[in-house]
């Protein structure tokens, strides 16, 4: 039985948003006020597709050092009021994310599935107008486990059947499509039975070996192309 496809599931950061340079340029003022140093080719290496929360576990663990109790969520609330305080009043879409995200307003479900703090991503749709143009956002703060873990995918798909589609016809994880910049994010999708594009914004090709198809950037995605996937 031919699948259609009926959702798409972006992932947010060098996705939509060319937020990556600024989440590092936030990460490394934080951390340098506890006297660590983090690289750009060690962010982009090592902690690029993680949610907040794992990366400065991980970069802590990474350099030997044991977080206070508390500290790490104190550098999270440090970190998004300065990403906040950054991004107020600017427009930072990927080139050809608005008019992507706006030419498949109402043709499908469209959601966010990204590793961001839920107010960083409403705060940069909101800059851009694009607040209205999603279904749901499933944020850092709305899972327990990041990508590569499927729950964020997972929890998209369970927000769109309870509030948006019909109960006779229940949207298949096979009906959706990733959009991803990183391989953790589609070793996520992969994992939760989702078909993924994979955008070169952050990664080499090579390094995105896993997607079913991978285009340079939002506004660059070969149509014809998903919806062979789906026939």
């Amino acid at each position: 039985m031919k699948d259609t496809l009926r959702a798409i599931l972006f992932d947010f950061d060098g996705v939509l948003a060319d937020s990556e340079p600024i989440h590092l340029e936030m990460f490394q003022r934080v951390l340098k006020e506890e006297g660590i140093a983090l690289s750009r080719d060690d962010y982009f290496q090592k902690y690029l597709g993680l949610d907040d929360r794992s990366c400065f576990a991980q970069v802590y663990k990474d350099g030997g050092k044991e977080p206070a109790s508390g500290k790490i969520d104190d550098l999270i609330r440090r970190k998004n009021q300065a990403l906040l305080a950054h991004v107020r009043g600017k427009s930072v879409l990927m080139p050809g994310a608005a008019e992507l995200v706006l030419s498949l307003k109402g043709k499908y479900f469209l959601t966010i599935v990204s590793g961001a703090l839920k107010s960083e991503i409403v705060a940069i749709l909101e800059g851009a107008g694009l607040s209205q143009a999603f279904h749901a956002i499933v944020a850092a703060d709305d899972v327990s486990q990041g990508k590569p873990h499927p729950e964020g995918f997972e929890s998209a798909i369970r927000i769109l059947n309870r509030d948006f589609v019909p109960p006779a016809e229940i949207l298949l994880p096979r009906e959706c499509l990733a959009v991803e910049d990183s391989p953790w994010g589609i070793e996520a999708a992969k994992k939760a039975g989702v078909l993924c594009v994979g955008l070169t914004t952050s990664y080499e090709a090579s390094r995105l070996n896993e997607a079913d198809l991978i285009a340079s950037g939002p506004g660059s995605i070969p149509w014809n192309k998903v919806e062979a996937l789906f026939s």
